[in-house]
């Protein structure tokens, strides 16, 4: 058992990403430890309980921290000055100096734009936080590139709230945010910068008169079940590996805490899959045989074996006519489709289960794993092995 060490956390726990890196820690806390953790008291100890409580606990001898950025960034850089060993989340740019855990932004950006890009969608938009947060210029400056070299224009929202000392406000912003969603082409594949963006799009589709999706199909990012839950319609979102993030910043502090030299400056959480729910449940595609099509093969094509004139029967073309119908909308056959759909079930199960190869075939309806792996590597560049190993675990 290695030596008991102090740790410092000060992670929120009321948002899944906060639990979510909070699982990876303890999980390597149990495997390498145990750790003693130390964290500040909870809100409805009172505000006085809580901002004493980081310099009691600092009192405490900690051996090192973990800490997402609070309200005010200074209360970071104190705790830094101290010389402790340190990881940081940080919300409104990187910290010098130390590791941070954060996101690959420009991924996060392709996945929203390649998964809208496959619905059929022609016209796109980005609804960030305009230059506010590092994450979220990076995710929309990679939707746009990837929209641009797909041959489509984007739309970028350009409000933007100032950090003045006040925090940003949703009374503040919902008439320029109504209008520029008015004035969007449409239909419009939109992604927002995270969870809580795409809820505030959602209630302004609302005050603008707009359905979702079949006007404006909202994406977000961060795969929030409660924040996606609450809405409505439920909201899409984006699923990124932030528990193995965990715990390789638990185990990057290890050895800092060991007095090891520093190694790298970032723990990256990679996206893994699109979660889809109700808020992208719709193609943009103006032919109703393959939007039929489509359906078909999305509803089925994941869990039950099917072919190219499965799909053709159920919607009653011929197998020709079906292909070059697929082919001028949307410029790939029936039978990409049908791999594509199996490729994404399979990337969600191997991220969100720990079955084996041969129990996820039977999940997906006895399919030849061989030629699927084949197509798998093909797509994500890696073999379903890798995948795991690079978004979930060993």
């Amino acid at each position: 058992m290695g030596q008991q060490r102090k740790v410092l956390l000060m992670i929120e726990t009321s948002r899944a990403y906060g639990r979510s890196v909070l699982r990876g820690i303890a999980r390597y806390s149990r495997a390498h430890g145990p750790w003693i953790f130390h964290r500040p008291a909870p809100f409805y100890w009172g505000r006085s309980a809580r901002e004493g409580s980081v310099e009691q606990l600092l009192k405490l001898g900690a051996d090192g921290a973990i800490l997402r950025e609070q309200t005010r960034r200074e209360q970071i850089e104190a705790i830094l000055a101290t010389g402790l060993p340190v990881i940081v989340a940080p919300y409104t740019e990187p910290f010098d100096g130390v590791p941070n855990i954060i996101s690959d932004d420009r991924a996060i950006g392709r996945m929203a734009a390649d998964y809208l890009l496959r619905r059929g969608f022609r016209q796109f938009a980005y609804c960030g936080f305009g230059d506010l947060y590092f994450w979220s210029r990076e995710r929309g400056r990679s939707f746009c590139q990837t929209v641009r070299e797909a041959g489509h224009e984007a739309h970028y929202y350009e409000y933007e709230q100032r950090m003045s000392g006040r925090r940003w406000s949703w009374t503040r912003e919902p008439e320029a945010l109504v209008d520029w969603l008015k004035a969007l082409p449409k239909p419009v594949g939109l992604m927002a910068c995270n969870d809580d963006r795409s809820q505030y799009v959602l209630e302004a589709c609302k005050i603008a008169g707009l359905h979702v999706p079949e006007q404006v199909a909202i994406l977000g990012m961060g795969n929030d079940d409660l924040v996606c839950d609450l809405a409505t319609p439920r909201l899409s979102s984006i699923a990124v590996s932030s528990e193995k993030a965990g715990y390789e910043a638990a185990a990057l502090l290890d050895r800092l805490m060991a007095g090891r030299r520093m190694t790298q400056d970032m723990v990256v959480g990679l996206p893994s899959h699109v979660v889809t729910r109700q808020s992208t449940d719709v193609f943009a595609v103006n032919d109703r045989y393959v939007r039929e099509a489509l359906r078909f093969i999305r509803a089925r094509a994941g869990s039950e074996p099917m072919q190219v004139d499965d799909v053709a029967k159920a919607v009653a073309l011929s197998r020709r006519s079906l292909y070059d119908r697929f082919a001028k909308t949307l410029g790939r056959s029936v039978h990409e489709e049908i791999k594509r759909v199996r490729v994404d079930r399979l990337a969600r199960l191997l991220v969100s289960t720990d079955l084996s190869i041969a129990q996820i075939a039977v999940r997906l309806g006895g399919t030849d794993m061989k030629n699927l792996a084949r197509y798998f590597k093909q797509d994500m560049g890696m073999t379903p092995l890798q995948y795991r190993k690079r978004h979930g675990w060993d």
